[in-house]
């Protein structure tokens, strides 16, 4: 809890538990009743007391009966309540979106020429000269051992530039009038940290990796967007679309991880309307740092329902993809040996420093060790070259290689990792693939993480994977493969631990821990009801539990 909030409690309750029976207050209570609830303090009430969005106290029911018995009192119909689920790394501003474009994921296309049809119509609807733009593509999962190209798209039009970004959103395909718009042709090299797909000939194929494709599609303040951002009151309305399928899930809070001025626009619109009903952190993209700076804003700007976390960038690939940089070469999907860096290390190391200086925190995704080794060497400097400077919590975003000399690192840097949390369950097979068995059996650490005593957050980085914490739950209990296969059995952990991450661990990440992620007094009432009791099923039926009832501040937001 932050010094404001603890004053405002302190105020309303100098004895520490709430106010006593029988008061006028008495009345403005809720009391929530279960058979059981994991509260993560140590303790397992059966009941809690709510006054606004805070709990104020908590213990056995009969004791808030009698404690409270001018309150309202509501029986959670459930084998177990929990503390909401907070995903520490996804991209919902990125999915609410992908609501307004066309849907190509494979669950939705069965192969190229659905996708071109797709396209096609697309195009017909839209005035000559405007984008059309898809997303969700998955070339491992469409007609593997084809994929999409440049002159594929350019049959489908050459009036309008169309842009097809992969699942993941570290790259896009796209036709000829979009490499015209872009400014890319077949003399432009390759950009820093990212590349140009080319032809046996040399001729540009229309792949677009990493910065190729992300440098332009998020300009930054100082250049303007290969694409316009679609209509403000459309992207607020997917927006509350989308917060519902994530509350359907049990999520109460979440960070996106990637947030441009106009996505800050979106979120401040839904708050403004009442539409934002999830606990929001925000990532600004780092190209937006001026902008920020200039406004004096800092990690922490805002409240308890949207508030700025800090600047997002990158400094290499994709885990799944097989493109992280590693200090050792792998079966890259680059023609790189050991993956790519998406940033001049000089220019890394400044927005490190410049970032650290102004107070703000730096949330670096680095997913090899060769990586996060590099964003540590960052951040040791910039705290030594400014010691006066409080130190917040930097964040590694996914952090997916790290061994126990790294770890010391981060424990001592006070960094927080936020590794992917379903990623083995999804993707397990393609860790096996691209770096071998040994180094995919240590590769998202989560146990070695908390043996270390380095509190961790959870991240789906949905869409990539899965956005449900309890799918992502199983796959931290088992590691187990969609197909079967167990990747890393001495990592796995237990329901409990892994709820913690998605709750306490996630808060911790985004400087909410006084907060939010348990169910005690003086932290929000933000809660889920579940079916089952997660701590005795059978991990590999984690999955199966079912969301009855979804809670943010008290009120119910999802569920009967």
């Amino acid at each position: 809890m932050t010094r404001a909030d603890q004053t405002e409690f302190a105020s309303l309750y100098p004895h520490g538990a709430g106010p006593s029976a029988g008061t006028a207050e008495d009345t403005r209570i809720r009391v929530f009743h279960a058979d059981r609830i994991i509260s993560l303090d140590g303790t397992e009430p059966t009941a809690f007391a709510t006054l606004g969005e805070i709990i104020i106290d908590s213990g056995a029911s009969e004791d808030l009966r009698r404690r409270y018995p001018r309150a309202e009192h509501t029986r959670l119909e459930g084998a177990l309540v929990t503390p909401g689920f907070n995903d520490a790394h996804c991209h919902p501003s990125v999915t609410s979106e992908n609501r307004l474009r066309i849907d190509v994921s494979a669950s939705v296309v069965g192969s190229l020429a659905d996708i071109t049809a797709k396209l096609g119509s697309a195009a017909k609807r839209t005035p000559a000269g405007e984008w059309v733009i898809a997303a969700g593509y998955d070339a491992a999962r469409t007609e593997p051992g084809r994929r999409l190209d440049r002159w594929m798209l350019d049959r489908v039009s050459s009036d309008h530039p169309i842009a097809v970004i992969v699942f993941n959103w570290h790259i896009a395909v796209v036709n000829s009038a979009a490499l015209k718009a872009i400014g890319f042709d077949a003399e432009t090299p390759d950009p820093v940290g990212g590349e140009l797909g080319r032809d046996a000939s040399g001729e540009l194929d229309g792949w677009l990796y990493e910065q190729a494709f992300l440098r332009p599609y998020w300009a930054g303040s100082d250049r303007p967007q290969w694409v316009a951002d679609p209509d403000l009151d459309a992207l607020v309305t997917a927006l509350a679309e989308e917060n519902q399928y994530l509350h359907s899930l049990g999520i109460t809070s979440y960070c996106d991880a990637i947030v441009t001025p106009n996505v800050w626009k979106v979120y401040a619109r839904a708050l403004a309307e009442g539409k934002l009903t999830p606990r929001v952190g925000m990532l600004l993209w780092y190209t937006y740092f001026d902008t920020v700076r200039e406004l004096g804003i800092s990690a922490g700007f805002g409240d308890t329902h949207l508030r700025y976390v800090g600047l997002k960038t990158m400094y290499d690939g994709a885990l799944s993809g097989g493109t992280c940089l590693c200090s050792r070469p792998y079966r890259s999907a680059t023609g790189k040996d050991n993956g790519l860096q998406l940033l001049d290390a000089a220019d890394f190391d400044d927005l490190v420093r410049q970032v650290h200086a102004a107070g703000d925190r730096i949330c670096v995704h680095a997913n090899g060790d060769l990586a996060i080794a590099r964003v540590l060497d960052a951040v040791e400097a910039a705290q030594a070259a400014a010691p006066g400077v409080p130190r917040l919590n930097h964040r590694i975003e996914h952090c997916s290689m790290a061994d126990l000399g790294l770890m010391t690192r981060i424990k001592k840097a006070g960094a927080t990792p936020v590794p992917f949390g379903g990623l083995v369950r999804q993707y397990g097979d393609q860790l096996k693939h691209f770096y071998g068995d040994e180094q995919a059996a240590v590769t998202l650490p989560h146990r070695a993480f908390l043996e270390a005593g380095i509190e961790i957050g959870g991240s789906s980085d949905y869409p990539v994977t899965p956005a449900s914490p309890l799918h992502a739950m199983q796959s931290l209990a088992t590691r187990t493969t969609l197909n079967g296969t167990v990747v890393g059995d001495k990592q796995r952990i237990s329901a409990v631990d892994a709820l913690s991450i998605y709750s306490v661990g996630s808060a911790h990440a985004t400087g909410e821990a006084g907060l939010k992620g348990r169910l005690t007094p003086g932290q929000l009432a933000d809660f889920v009801v579940l079916d089952k009791d997660i701590t005795t099923v059978d991990p590999e039926a984690l999955a199966e539990t079912k969301v009855l009832s979804t809670w943010v501040g008290g009120d119910r937001v999802w569920g009967n």
